[in-house]
């Protein structure tokens, strides 16, 4: 079986001969835009060989600018398909899968809008405008989901994505409550979903626990997507338990490689910890606990960029064993 129909068929929860593994990681500095950027996804891909590629979009954080006041979000307009922010990623996303996207699914990584305001901005401002003027945070909010759905469609039909990985974040139990959610944040993100769905069926969702908090998962559980990601450690909440949780979609996950302080230079995890055989070990346990239906195994979240790319070949040898 080969990358692909492994990928495909692990998504649509159909009989896979081992069980996929996809990993990822921040490129920084050089490696993280243009043609460099596409050498280091690809070098990464092949020193790990890795049964499909999520391309990260770290260095396109959304353009915001000249937001002081709450009022000031009023002044947010649409970037529009020509805008930099646009063309580039899907240039960058089309030239990844002109080398590999044949043989293996190239998913591309998209922050929900209400990341990408407080990405943009600081988180404090965020919060602050929302309670001062929220029709304002609304209206940018929008906004950016329009241009996000834009780019969805873009790196599907134009740059030939298999789909998306869409990250939503701020639901930590101590932001919004559940109703504030709702209304504030959810809009955004299932819009952006929605018009993503309406170009690829293979779209996956990442229930960030960026902050090691644990958030109201409750509000994502019912999105639209094919496969679901969360932080199993930070949730306490294993694979088994969210496969019943998330409705038994399909489900990636299972190694914990969140991060421990702001600076992302301390990570936690048998990944970085374990000897071969540990973390070999471990693999097998997880396929033969869960079993290959419906199964990608993955971090909670990106892995640390200083990661020995043996590490992660680890993983996939153990996974093709089973």
């Amino acid at each position: 079986m080969d990358k692909r129909t492994r990928v495909l068929n692990a998504l649509n929860k159909q009989p896979v001969d081992h069980v996929p593994v996809g990993m990822w990681y921040h490129f920084s500095g050089e490696d993280a835009r243009g043609e460099a950027c596409v050498q280091a996804h690809l070098r990464y891909y092949r020193d790990t060989d890795l049964d499909f590629l999520k391309v990260m979009s770290d260095s396109y954080t959304y353009p915001i600018s000249g937001i002081e006041k709450a009022q000031d979000w009023w002044n947010l307009q649409p970037l529009g398909a020509d805008h930099p922010f646009i063309r580039e990623q899907v240039w960058r996303a089309k030239r990844i899968v002109e080398e590999i996207g044949k043989e293996r699914c190239v998913f591309y990584n998209i922050f929900a809008p209400f990341s990408c305001i407080r990405q943009g901005t600081s988180d404090e401002l965020v919060m602050a405008h929302v309670r001062e003027n929220p029709q304002a945070v609304l209206h940018a909010l929008d906004v950016i989901a329009g241009d996000l759905a834009l780019l969805c469609q873009l790196l599907i039909t134009e740059a030939g994505c298999d789909g998306v990985y869409f990250c939503v974040q701020g639901a930590e139990k101590n932001r919004f409550t559940l109703d504030e959610y709702r209304r504030f944040v959810a809009p955004s993100d299932l819009y952006v979903l929605e018009h993503a769905n309406r170009f690829s069926d293979n779209n996956i969702l990442h229930c960030c626990g960026w902050a090691g908090e644990a958030n109201n998962i409750v509000l994502w559980k019912d999105y639209p997507v094919k496969c679901v990601n969360w932080a199993v450690y930070v949730e306490q909440l294993n694979i088994t338990e969210g496969r019943f949780f998330y409705g038994d979609k399909a489900v990636l996950g299972g190694f914990e490689t969140l991060h421990l302080n702001e600076e992302m230079t301390e990570y936690k995890g048998l990944l970085y910890s374990g000897t071969k055989e540990e973390i070999q070990a471990y693999t097998k346990e997880l396929i033969l606990f869960n079993g290959k239906r419906g199964l990608l195994l993955g971090g909670d979240c990106t892995i640390a960029s200083f990661t020995d790319h043996e590490r992660v070949r680890w993983v996939v040898e153990a996974a093709r064993e089973v």
